[in-house]
């Protein structure tokens, strides 16, 4: 009760070297570029293309848009912080961008498992896609991923912004994490760390359940196409989804589950950086600019507005 409350926090970033820091913000600000890019193209091209109104492309298209959002939270603030070396943030700020980082994160775990959901049943049972995909169970499916999403993890953030804050207020990280702000304040905080680790648990187990148990029957189904050459292309696009989803959920179990759950390291920042940025950098290309149908959609309307162009 003597100390001082707490009023902002000072983000120690990805890095103190100024040298490198202007080379990670030019890295960091192409990857952003990348990132909203690539999105936006996914975006675009299937809301325009009479040929990807299917649940298969709504999923990519929401995958975007909650690419987008998520990666909008963290990196403007944290560009910033490395052009001008200003690396404090309010408390408001830091509350509301844990909130936003949390939640959309968990609602990218609940997505990828319904889009490999939604792989397993286009490879697998091709016959039923039309009658099981239908787009009431779509829709029903992705407001179950953001209800769900919301129920998870609202309650223990809520209980971290109620908490006393009264110094240090020093995080080594680059944006408002939750095990960096249980380690600042200045009560007990072993019920909410308890809490944040049953959380954690169920949804990265549970999602990853889902997501390999469906791409393990997608391998076994590509093992019986007679054609050798369908077998290279089918697995060529499915090691790719394999090793994205390999690097996000191996990175985030180390960082997020673990019996110390206490942030701040180094390595930490590492880990946060290759599932926050580098996996959502190459989600678009890899889910969606790499496949036949969008590439074929995306060639139609740039000929179709570079004709138009032309008439005008």
């Amino acid at each position: 009760m003597n100390h001082t409350r707490v009023v902002e926090f000072v983000l120690l970033g990805l890095t103190n070297n100024r040298q490198l820091e202007i080379i990670l913000f030019l890295f960091l600000m192409v990857a952003y570029v990348l990132i909203l890019l690539g999105n936006i193209t996914v975006v675009s091209v299937t809301l325009v293309s009479p040929s990807l109104q299917t649940p298969m492309y709504y999923f990519l298209r929401i995958f975007s848009l909650l690419e987008i959002t998520f990666t909008t939270t963290f990196i403007p603030s944290t560009l910033y912080s490395l052009l001008t070396e200003r690396k404090r943030i309010s408390l408001p700020g830091c509350f509301l961008q844990m909130l936003l980082f949390f939640f959309l994160g968990t609602c990218t775990f609940f997505h990828m498992a319904a889009m490999s959901f939604d792989r397993f049943v286009a490879i697998c049972l091709p016959l039923h896609y039309t009658t099981i995909m239908k787009t009431r169970f779509f829709l029903q499916l992705i407001l179950t991923c953001w209800a769900v999403s919301f129920l998870l993890m609202f309650p223990p953030t809520i209980m971290i912004v109620q908490l006393p804050f009264c110094g240090p207020n020093v995080m080594n990280q680059f944006y408002c994490d939750t095990s960096c702000l249980l380690q600042l304040s200045c009560t007990d905080t072993g019920f909410i760390e308890g809490l944040m680790l049953i959380v954690l648990t169920i949804l990265i187990v549970g999602t990853f359940i889902v997501t390999a148990v469906s791409y393990s029957c997608i391998v076994i189904t590509i093992l019986h196409i007679p054609s050798s050459t369908g077998r290279k292309k089918a697995f060529s696009t499915c090691s790719a989804h394999l090793v994205v989803v390999l690097v996000f959920y191996s990175t985030c179990t180390y960082r997020y589950i673990r019996p110390a759950q206490r942030g701040g390291q180094d390595s930490d920042k590492v880990l946060a950086f290759l599932f926050s940025v580098v996996t959502q950098m190459l989600n678009p290309y890899i889910y969606s600019l790499r496949n036949n149908q969008v590439k074929q959609a995306l060639k139609e309307s740039m000929l179709k507005a570079f004709s138009s162009s032309l008439r005008q």
